[in-house]
């Protein structure tokens, strides 16, 4: 009601009203939520500024909350990981995007897109072969890419201090940095990175920033994950980077081309990719950029290049590269506002189950590494030596 005079008060604003009604309103329910998901998620890198964000987000915000990676079982605290043959995690992350972004919602796609785990034609049901948990996404930071890196490299570099193989969705591919930068503390030598990509993400920076663009520059910077064991399979297209040619050429990493692919065939250059991804190596990690799929059949992602693979010949290539065992993989560059009818999570949400089969992994043993990189984001010297695997332990996703 309009005040006698016309004139309005501060006193007789609906806001002043608002105001005094929150400060009567109690926040017993919403703190104790706040404290428990604090408790289950964990606790956040050292740059995280507000503490009360967990590593693992256990709130009811985010960007997946949309069902869980083939009907896997949630584990909401974080404390009790450990036991599993797999963790599924996201990073909602598109902070490193240079051109189309909305790959924050790739968790929720694949896990949306995702159903049961049995293949006839592989004679495997992953439900009944592995022990599966979803461990929701990883909290990152949308406003700062570096304090995003220090969550992801904590988070995944918990899965393995719990020695539980790690399957990333993504997120962008500026994750990919991260994601080796967590698990090279625990592998007891170097560590082959097979990257499938239309694009090479060498260049050191774009737009002054670690971004999609240049994940394998800086994982390669790290001691124990050398150029000479990175493979990228291909690369090609109009809308790749000299820079990163540039920087493949002179840090000797291996560039293979669509064009020698179709050269050499799938067979081939697989075992080719293996020879150098794990000479000197114990572990081999596998980085997978839907968009070195055809954008006929997968559309929705960033920078989509046409020409790329046909999803049936990725899939056999898939089960070629992971014969010999993987330490972790991811799964990125998924942007489901571009997708059309959700073929892009489809092909991603299988792909990393392409393998189907027992293969070996040489997943180290863990130590208490992961409690120093809580108070320090740098790569800790502490690493300890892989041990005999089990029969349980051979069963991995394999991408």
């Amino acid at each position: 009601m309009m005040p006698h005079d016309g004139r309005i008060s501060r006193d007789d604003l609906d806001g002043t009203r608002a105001m005094q009604a929150e400060a009567e309103i109690s926040s017993a329910r919403a703190d104790e939520r706040s404290r428990q998901a604090l408790e289950f998620g964990l606790e956040s890198a050292a740059s995280i500024r507000d503490r009360k964000i967990p590593l693992f987000n256990r709130s009811r915000w985010g960007f997946a909350n949309s069902g869980f990676f083939m009907s896997s079982p949630f584990l909401a605290d974080m404390r009790e990981l450990g036991g599993q043959d797999v963790a599924i995690m996201g990073v909602p992350l598109d902070t490193g995007t240079t051109f189309r972004s909305g790959t924050r919602f790739g968790p929720q796609a694949m896990r949306q897109s995702s159903s049961g785990g049995y293949n006839p034609s592989l004679g495997i049901d992953l439900a009944e072969s592995l022990t599966m948990a979803d461990v929701g996404d990883v909290s990152v930071i949308p406003a700062n890419i570096e304090k995003s890196f220090d969550q992801i490299a904590l988070a995944i570099g918990y899965l393995h201090e719990r020695n539980v193989f790690p399957v990333v969705l993504g997120g962008d591919h500026s994750i990919g940095y991260p994601d080796i930068r967590g698990i090279a503390p625990y592998i007891d030598g170097n560590v082959g990175i097979i990257h499938f990509d239309r694009h090479s993400d060498l260049s050191e920076y774009t737009w002054d920033e670690r971004m999609h663009g240049s994940p394998f520059f800086h994982a390669t910077n790290i001691e124990n994950a050398p150029p000479s064991n990175l493979v990228q399979i291909g690369i090609g297209g109009w809308t790749g980077s000299r820079e990163g040619l540039k920087n493949a050429r002179e840090r000797q990493a291996t560039v293979v081309t669509l064009e020698d692919v179709d050269r050499f065939g799938i067979d081939k250059v697989a075992e080719y990719a293996l020879e150098i991804a794990w000479k000197n190596a114990k572990a081999v990690y596998l980085s997978f950029d839907i968009d070195c799929v055809d954008p006929a059949f997968a559309p929705g992602t960033g920078t989509p290049e046409p020409g790329g693979f046909l999803p049936r010949e990725l899939l056999k290539f898939l089960r070629l590269i992971t014969r010999e065992g993987l330490a972790g993989m991811e799964v990125v560059e998924v942007s489901p506002p571009y997708d059309v009818s959700d073929i892009t999570a489809l092909h991603s949400a299988y792909s990393r189950a392409s393998s189907g089969r027992p293969v070996w992994t040489h997943r180290a043993t863990r130590s208490a590494n992961w409690t120093a990189l809580v108070s320090s984001t740098r790569r800790t010297s502490a690493c300890v030596c892989c041990r005999p695997i089990s029969p349980t332990e051979r069963l991995i996703m394999a991408t």
